[in-house]
């Protein structure tokens, strides 16, 4: 039987961004909102986040030319296009089969949540705070917005057209912090509390990278297995900080 799989698949989390800093900053000055003019689609990389870039691209660069990815998706947010572009300039072009920005990698959407901190969903909107911490991050949807499980179903056309266009393939995608766990989500065969419980134990490292790569011995046909998650020994031992920033409000505490 023919592999549906691809050979080798990368998912990684976009560098810093300047959301991430506004975050970061915001919340430590238990401020309502977050000081981003940019709509979320089109906030940049943070300097840091540059170099975290390309830090990463080095340990592709460094992989032997029939091991670099040869199929690039990326979500089109400007934070993931511009770390996917930094990736593209270390890689052989003449060995790429595919370069892709796709709608379906895009961040999670916040809905009418979005810019606001814990202390301001609390203050704008404490009826969807209630619902959130008893419907949980997993089932909850805020008006506007999306849960993870909307996440999940729109990546599950996503593996079917990885499976239909790039079997066999070594394919990289460069995303989203939720993106990144929503597809392990669906990989690992995960239910709530697995993937929830990976989530708590902290967050997706910016430019940190999870590989998978296909067994043909593993289940009836074969399927792609954990290599390694979260990997940011590229950025360690180039010196580059690691950072584990949030891309969302943290959940509501009551």
């Amino acid at each position: 039987m023919e592999q549906k799989w691809p050979q080798q698949l990368w998912l990684v989390r976009h560098g810093q961004s300047a959301g991430n800093v506004a975050r970061d900053e915001a919340e430590a000055g238990k401020k309502l909102l977050i000081d981003l003019a940019d709509r979320d689609v089109d906030v940049p990389l943070s300097e840091l986040g540059q170099r975290q870039a390309q830090a990463m691209s080095g340990w592709f660069r460094a992989l032997p030319p029939d091991a670099q990815p040869n199929v690039v998706l990326f979500s089109p947010y400007v934070r993931a296009r511009s770390t996917a572009k930094v990736v593209l300039d270390h890689l052989d072009r003449d060995g790429l089969l595919a370069v892709a920005t796709d709608e379906r990698l895009r961040e999670k959407e916040f809905g009418i949540l979005d810019r606001l901190t814990p202390l301001g969903i609390h203050d704008k909107y404490p009826e969807l705070a209630e619902q959130r911490a008893h419907v949980g991050k997993f089932y909850f949807r805020p008006p506007g917005g999306e849960s993870w499980c909307d996440v999940i179903l729109r990546l599950r056309s996503v593996i079917d057209t990885m499976t239909r266009e790039y079997h066999g393939e070594r394919v990289l995608i460069v995303a989203h912090q939720v993106i990144v766990n929503c597809f392990r989500y669906l990989l690992e065969r995960l239910d709530e509390d697995a993937i929830l419980a990976i989530d708590r134990a902290g967050d997706v490292p910016n430019c940190g990278i999870t590989e998978y790569r296909f067994d043909p011995a593993a289940g009836k046909h074969g399927k792609l297995m954990l290599v390694q998650a979260n990997f940011v020994a590229p950025l360690e031992q180039s010196g580059t900080p690691v950072t584990h920033q949030k891309d969302q409000p943290a959940a509501p505490k009551s």
